[in-house]
């Protein structure tokens, strides 16, 4: 098949129906975009779990004077040296769950809470003694906190165990719960996407019976008929994945220029992640519309 002929039948095909090739590039795009953020948000969220998780520590706090009547499990009243030695004494032995314990002092705490409080008017209130002594475990696998949790909960001395993996286990559900309503969304508009290339091509078909009738009557092939129309709706696709992928790089833009500038304390992903997303868009936009082009034809396109 020449080269020549199918390109003057693509034109030919989107000058007669411009309007609804315009619509199909539209709908392409934005589904395709859709596809790719989707894409794009779970690779920060994996990013964002490794560069967190990394960091989080569990913290083993010890009771108080004040907590004698308030906890129950501080009933005995604050935790004594010895106490604290053998919890950083079992720790030791957890060579394979605990990387590292860091203990920190009530004057460390308070110092630290008055550094990350400066205008809490309650610091004029309280003092050192309020603070809870504990020690800080970095894991080695932060996933397995209720080793943890289940060895010194309850121990002698020991007020609470706590995790700050809860803390951003909520941050993490809201980034799933974005890319859960990016895919249903991305999957409608294709679905919209897959009608508007159906009807496109049905339409594209009927208005060009004449030209098709006379090549049924020379002998030409199923193929060369129908190819025509499947590269025209190829060619939609492939407008709309290059605009999908525009509207990709100037989110990349967006984020990188200004929303990592007020958001410093995450690690957004590279321009790398995008540039291997665009040519996987491509290909789906290119593929979906051929495929649903040849099934069109072969239903209304009688060779």
């Amino acid at each position: 098949m020449r080269a020549q002929f199918v390109l003057s039948e693509i034109g030919v095909g989107l000058r007669r129906n411009l309007t609804m090739t315009i619509a199909v590039v539209v709908s392409v795009a934005l589904s395709l975009a859709l596809a790719g953020a989707s894409l794009l948000v779970r690779d920060q969220v994996n990013s964002m779990k490794g560069y967190w998780y990394d960091k989080v520590e569990v913290s083993i706090y010890f009771c108080t004077k004040a907590d004698q009547k308030a906890s129950p499990q501080c009933a005995s009243g604050a935790a004594t040296d010895q106490q604290i030695k053998d919890v950083k004494t079992q720790l030791d032995s957890m060579t394979q769950l605990v990387q590292s314990s860091t203990f920190e002092s009530s004057q460390d705490a308070f110092k630290r809470w008055k550094d990350t409080n400066p205008d809490n008017p309650l610091i004029q209130a309280v003092g050192p003694e309020a603070m809870p002594q504990s020690w800080r475990v970095k894991l080695n696998d932060p996933t397995r906190y209720d080793v943890i949790q289940s060895a010194f909960a309850g121990k002698a001395g020991v007020k609470s165990v706590e995790d700050q993996r809860k803390i951003l286990e909520n941050l993490f559900g809201l980034l799933n719960g974005l890319q859960t309503a990016a895919f249903v969304i991305m999957v409608l508009m294709l679905f919209v996407a897959l009608l508007l290339i159906v009807n496109t091509v049905r339409v594209s078909a009927f208005s060009r019976r004449r030209e098709t009738g006379i090549m049924r009557l020379v002998g030409a092939s199923n193929f060369y008929v129908q190819m025509p129309f499947i590269a025209e709706a190829a060619f939609a696709a492939l407008l709309g994945a290059v605009l999908a992928s525009g509207l990709l790089l100037a989110g990349h833009y967006f984020v990188q220029n200004f929303l990592a500038q007020r958001v410093q304390f995450i690690q957004f992903i590279g321009l790398s992640s995008v540039l291997q997303v665009i040519p996987l868009l491509v290909v789906i936009g290119m593929a979906m519309a051929g495929i649903a082009a040849f099934f069109t034809l072969r239903k209304y396109l009688k060779v």
